[in-house]
Order: C-alpha cells, then sequence, then structure tokens
C-alpha cells in the first residue's frame, strides 16, 4: 500500500517521529489562544461601554456574553464532527473565517449603533471561536506525551491570558477615550475590528500553506489509548462538562461586572480608568498562567485546581464584603487564581478519551454555555440589589463546584473496569 502524502499523513500521539512538525503546530495553535483570548478581553470591556452609549441596564448589557458564549453552545458539536471527519486544520480554517467575518460585521454595526447588531457581529465571532476552541485544546494536548498534557495545555492557555490583559488597555484607550465619536465610539470600534479581521485572515493564510499533524482517529487506537466505555460511562468527563459550566459562568460573570463593580467601589474612578484596572487584573490571570504551569511540576494539577478553587470561595466573599479598595485587590486576586481553571479542567476531563477525544472535547467546550446563562443572573441581582457586590455570591457557589472536582470530580470512575 502507498504511504500517504506529506501533509495527510497522520502521525502517532507521545512519538517523536517529527518533532519539527509538532513545534511548528505547537507555535502556530499557541498563537490562536491569543487571538481569541484578545476578542475575550475586549467583550468586558464593550459591556460598560454599551450601557453608557445605548444607555441599557446591567442585565441587559449581559446579553453580549448570552450571544457570545451561546454561540459556543450551537457551534461546538458541529465543529467537533468536521473535524472527525477532515481533521484539526480544516476545523481551524473554518473558525478563522468565521473569526474575520463577524468583526468586519462591527463596521456596519457601528454605523447602525443598535444594540441588536452588534448582538450578531459578536456571535458570529464566538461561532468562529467555538470551532478554533473545539480544535485547538485538545489538540494540543495530544501534541506530546499524555502525562505532560496539563501542562502544556496551560502554557498555551498562557498566551490566552496575554490576549486578555492587552485587549482591555487598548479597548479603555479606543472605546472610553475622547477619541471616542458617535453613538458607540464608531471610530475606535471600526478600527479595533478591523484589524483583527485582517489580522485573523493573515493567519489564515499562514495555516492554509503550513503542514500541520493530522491525529487521526486511528492513531488514537495504534497506541492503545482508545477508551472501551462510550463518553456517557465515563464520569470522570462527565464532572469534568459540569465543572467547565459552572467555572466559564464565574470566569464571565466577573469579568462582565468589573468595571461596573470598581466604579461603585472607588470613589472617582471612572470607566476608563476601571478598564486599566481590569487589564490589571488579566495581567494577575496571565501570571497565574505562567506560575501555575510550573507549580504543577511540583503539584498534581487536580489538587492546585481544587485549591485555587477555594481560595476563590473566599476571596468573593471579600468582594461581597464591598470595602473599597481592599474588596478591589480582592477581586483582582480572582483573577489570578482562576487562571489555571480552564485548561486543566479540560485536560483532566479529555484525558483517556481516545478516539473520542474531538467529541469530548466538542462537549467540554458546549459547557462555555454557563458563561452566557450567570452572567445574566448576576445582572438580574445587581439590578435589584442596586449593588454589583451582592451578585458575586454566584461565583462563589460555582467556585465551590469547581473545587469539588479537583478533590473528587476528576477520579470519577477511573478504576472502574472496562466494559466488553
Amino acid at each position: 500500500m502507498p504511504a500517504l502524502p506529506a501533509d495527510t499523513s497522520p502521525l502517532r500521539i507521545g512519538t517523536h517521529a517529527d518533532p519539527a512538525h509538532y513545534r511548528i503546530a505547537f507555535v502556530l495553535v499557541t498563537s490562536l489562544f491569543f487571538l481569541w483570548g484578545f476578542s475575550y478581553g475586549l467583550l468586558d470591556v464593550l459591556n460598560k461601554h454599551f450601557q453608557e452609549t445605548l444607555d441599557i441596564t446591567r442585565a441587559r448589557s449581559t446579553l453580549l456574553q448570552a450571544a457570545y458564549f451561546g454561540a459556543y453552545f450551537i457551534m461546538a458539536l458541529p465543529a467537533a464532527m468536521l473535524m472527525q471527519a477532515k481533521g484539526y486544520k480544516t476545523g481551524i480554517l473554518l473558525g478563522l473565517g468565521l473569526f474575520a467575518t463577524g468583526a468586519l460585521l462591527f463596521v456596519p454595526a457601528s454605523s447602525a449603533g443598535t444594540f441588536e447588531f452588534f448582538l450578531l457581529a459578536l456571535f458570529v465571532i464566538a461561532c468562529g471561536l467555538a470551532c478554533l476552541e473545539t480544535a485547538a485544546n485538545p489538540y494540543v494536548t495530544v501534541l506530546g506525551a499524555p502525562e505532560n498534557s496539563e501542562r502544556r495545555l496551560n502554557l498555551s492557555q498562557s498566551f490566552n491570558g496575554l490576549g486578555s490583559f492587552v485587549a482591555p488597555l487598548i479597548g479603555g484607550k479606543l472605546f472610553f477615550g475622547a477619541s471616542s465619536v458617535g453613538i458607540s465610539g464608531s471610530y475606535g470600534v471600526q478600527a479595533t475590528y478591523v484589524v483583527i479581521a485582517v489580522v485573523v485572515v493573515l493567519l489564515a493564510l499562514l495555516i492554509w500553506r503550513t503542514h500541520l499533524p493530522d491525529i487521526r482517529q486511528h492513531d488514537y487506537e495504534a497506541v492503545g489509548a482508545a477508551p472501551a466505555r462510550p463518553l456517557l460511562q465515563q464520569p470522570h468527563f462527565l464532572w469534568a462538562v459540569v465543572a467547565q459550566f459552572f467555572y466559564v459562568a464565574a470566569q464571565v460573570g466577573v469579568g462582565a461586572l468589573f468595571i461596573n463593580y470598581v466604579t461603585e467601589h472607588v470613589p472617582g474612578i471612572g470607566s476608563e480608568r476601571a478598564a486599566y484596572l481590569l487589564a490589571i487584573a488579566l495581567g494577575a490571570f496571565l501570571a497565574g498562567r505562567f506560575l501555575g504551569t510550573a507549580l504543577m511540576g511540583v503539584i498534581a494539577p487536580a489538587r492546585l485546581l481544587a485549591i485555587y478553587a477555594v481560595v476563590n470561595v473566599l476571596l468573593c466573599g471579600l468582594v461581597m464584603a464591598g470595602i473599597g479598595w481592599a474588596s478591589v485587590v480582592g477581586l483582582v486576586a480572582v483573577f489570578f487564581f482562576m487562571s489555571i481553571m480552564f485548561p486543566t479542567i479540560f485536560a483532566l476531563g479529555v484525558k483517556g478519551l481516545g478516539a473520542n477525544t474531538k467529541r469530548g472535547a466538542s462537549f467540554i467546550v458546549m459547557a462555555i454555555v454557563g458563561g452566557a446563562v450567570m452572567p445574566w443572573v448576576m445582572g438580574r441581582i445587581a439590578d435589584a440589589t442596586d449593588s454589583t457586590a451582592t451578585s458575586f455570591v454566584v461565583p462563589a457557589l460555582c467556585f465551590v463546584a469547581v473545587a469539588l472536582y479537583g478533590a473528587f470530580g476528576h477520579r470519577a470512575g477511573r478504576a472502574a473496569p472496562a466494559a466488553r
């Protein structure tokens, strides 16, 4: 039987058959993490921006998160089915195409000045990001030795944190600064998203022209990693879906109302300066990713996850107390301790899924819909009580669920014998 061409021949998981291809693939895919981190970082700035320019409530502004993260729920499974048939590279290119299209929709949305048009643009962007995350997260976990998958994914996700850190600095200046004009700060908004679209298209062209190792289903089977049990019979995976739902719910809710919280509890700070504080918080998130990756060399990832989640439950209590700068510092610290949660839950959840990794990854990505639900709940609580601080009871409860997964859920069913 003739050998497959170089650009389609699958590579073996955990081997060093072609380390150069693995390194190139890792670098290119990691760049995707930066892009969707940057997009997410702008989202939280847009929340407060639209409250001011379109005169909408906190609860209504969180529909941005509903559109953004609701798209993940809708798109993740179709993206996984596409990649199961066509490979990771196809999913990545589709995701980049949708990302660029949604970014360009910000031009007519800014001209129209209607909130619903912005929701549509963000929904299309997020459909693209759902494809990217469904592809990139599991792809990174299998680009090397299985025992290092959590550390490898945390390293890639660190660049997601870098993008999230940079975005509020740019958004704070362009969306709230004196140069912003029109009902939606149209010049700043349009310029930002047009530049994003150009960068995304250039990256798509580069990836299209580059060979990426195509790790296919039979490779999992070849190394004996394919599970004998279906996904629904693997409790550690099912609990990962639940934990990811609650983690993303907490992360998105905390970010969505961050600027509201700061402007309410620190006299004299406006939205632009609060956006810069959000950048500092996301800088703490970034630092936590790199430090967490290092700590996983000496502390088991699941244990570190549980410890960080418990710390965040306590910090949310400090935020709810609403005692000025002390609570704001506590809120910034929440970002630091959230840093490792998404990639760690993800890597623990797909560990050992073998041939079912793509499908399993899609369900964990679908769990990101938590970010569409809980921020709205937080917004309703904040509007009803006229206090953003009170709404932080929601992320506190979410972090309890994450702590339980780190302590117990990741081991559920691991010792059970395989079904025949």
